[in-house]
């Protein structure tokens, strides 16, 4: 399964994808991974592991739609499967979606629809609620409303701290990305059996 990873900063889920074992065997090929910010550390940590790399400004373009046609044009002739968003500070429009539809996925960290949007855990930490979590959804074209594929709970704990909280949710990432990943994976393979991909999540249900 070919996918393009699009990154803005750290890339601590490029390396939870990029350094999982299992996914490659299972046949998960990154094929890029697409970057908006010329000094994010997500991109040393794709050359490091060997993975091309394409940096693309926004400012370097008229508007966000000839932005992201550029971003199509670069990516045709890769044939990608899926598209797999990891900490990737745009809004996605149209353009890229009407050329990857349904094939475009993202991981935020909130049990969505609370916390849409930017800060999410720093808003569920200072409204105390007694749970947050993260959400992995197909785009669509507003602000972190695509279809679901899966939630997993991270509950806030006595005496927490915003830190300590926040590692928590990383770490919920980290573990069910790669998992979901996995499903794509044998939904992929299953397609001469009609599977359709709304399977994907069932397991965690």
């Amino acid at each position: 399964m070919k996918v393009a990873i699009f990154a803005s900063g750290t890339g601590s889920n490029f390396e939870a994808l990029v350094d999982d074992d299992a996914l490659k065997k299972a046949g998960l090929e990154i094929m890029n991974l697409v970057c908006d910010q010329p000094g994010a550390p997500v991109i040393e940590k794709a050359r490091q592991r060997n993975v091309p790399v394409t940096v693309i400004r926004l400012s370097d373009y008229d508007d966000r739609q000839h932005y992201e046609a550029a971003i199509v044009a670069l990516l045709a002739p890769l044939q990608l499967d899926y598209i797999l968003l990891a900490g990737y500070m745009r809004v996605i429009t149209p353009v890229l979606l009407h050329a990857y539809p349904q094939r475009i996925i993202n991981i935020h960290p909130s049990l969505l629809p609370a916390f849409s949007g930017l800060r999410s855990i720093e808003r569920a930490y200072a409204a105390q609620v007694a749970e947050t979590g993260v959400t992995i959804h197909y785009i669509d074209e507003g602000v972190d409303s695509g279809p679901m594929i899966v939630q997993a709970k991270v509950p806030l704990l006595p005496g927490d701290s915003l830190a300590a909280l926040e590692q928590r949710v990383h770490d919920t990432e980290h573990a069910i990305y790669p998992q979901v990943v996995a499903e794509l994976i044998k939904n992929q393979n299953r397609r001469s059996h009609s599977i359709n991909e709304k399977s994907v999540g069932q397991c965690f249900r």
